[in-house]
């Protein structure tokens, strides 16, 4: 697996990690047994950097990581968990809470240190309880020894510079916004992040399965048109011989600035595909193709959190 420095952290992470959003049981039912091989085989192939949070599950992602990682060095794999966000509408980032998850992710997760901790979905709140409380209570934690790294992470472009203007940040995480359909992440964030140092990291390669032949959630955001479109490119791929899904984790995993793209399954198999696509080559014409279509919906994103955020 092909490793990318997440800027100024040092930290090396394969252009693909796996994301835990999945072992939370968050999209469908899932049985303990898939779980853990799904983590394993994520570990042998290479996706060593794990993506959770306390809202997966409701605790329950980093609790089957915890168990799922028992006897695994603990310098063979990184850790990223997020704090702040705890349930659909149950958002807290006070200081108090901050000391809190960190302790609790790092008991659930049967670790002594998370090398990196993000601020989940910041644009549901008011930004400046982030730049005054949340960050600095984090930093105080980050000197002891039990976070490596600080960061944020949420959906609006407008969040990501809003922050870095005020604040301190170590890397980001943006998800739906670097994809076949949507590269707002590059057009308008990446260059300032590049000039700060600050790592970014990519997630959601398939649009909440926008990018798939996949049945879209209920609650699938973007609008009919995106979705019409996105169907078009999708089929017109099928006519080809080829799953929209696998040119689109290609393409999320190819720009050279974005250190890693997180997706995420509790099926085994799919993780094994996966790998298996980013070692094919990319197919330059089919590729334009698919762009070529989408370009009437490019960068056409939704609403998320307060208005002000977005």
């Amino acid at each position: 697996m092909q490793r990318r420095i997440l800027g100024k952290t040092g930290l090396e992470l394969p252009v693909l990690s796996f994301g835990a959003s999945s072992l939370g049981a968050e999209f469908r039912s899932v049985q303990l047994d898939e779980i853990f091989e799904s983590i394993r085989v994520a570990l042998e192939l290479g996706l060593n950097m794990i993506d959770t949070s306390p809202y997966y599950g409701r605790g329950m992602s980093e609790v089957l990581l915890g168990i799922a990682l028992q006897g695994v060095p603990r310098s063979d794999y990184l850790l990223c968990t997020k704090l702040g966000r705890f349930d659909a509408n149950h958002f807290d980032f006070s200081a108090k809470r901050v000391a809190e998850s960190v302790d609790v992710s790092l008991h659930r997760l049967r670790t002594d240190h998370l090398d990196i901790i993000l601020c989940h979905d910041i644009e549901f709140v008011p930004l400046r309880q982030i730049i005054d409380e949340t960050l600095p209570a984090l930093r105080k934690i980050q000197a002891s020894g039990k976070v490596r790294h600080v960061g944020i992470s949420g959906y609006p472009m407008k969040i990501f510079d809003a922050i870095q203007r005020e604040a301190e940040l170590d890397c980001i995480l943006s998800y739906n916004q670097y994809t076949l359909q949507n590269t707002r992440l590059v057009d308008d964030i990446l260059p300032t992040m590049r000039e700060k140092g600050i790592g970014v990291m990519n997630a959601g390669p398939f649009a909440a399965r926008l990018l798939t032949h996949a049945p879209l959630p209920s609650w699938h955001r973007d609008s009919k048109e995106v979705q019409r479109v996105a169907r078009e490119a999708a089929n017109f791929c099928e006519k080809q011989g080829v799953d929209i899904a696998h040119l689109a984790l290609q393409f999320s995993c190819a720009h050279p600035e974005l250190a890693t793209t997180i997706a995420g399954s509790a099926n085994p198999n799919n993780i094994r595909k996966w790998v298996e696509w980013l070692n094919s080559p990319v197919d330059p014409a089919l590729l334009a193709d698919v762009l070529k279509i989408l370009k009437p919906v490019h960068n056409i994103s939704h609403l998320e959190g307060l208005p002000e955020n977005n």
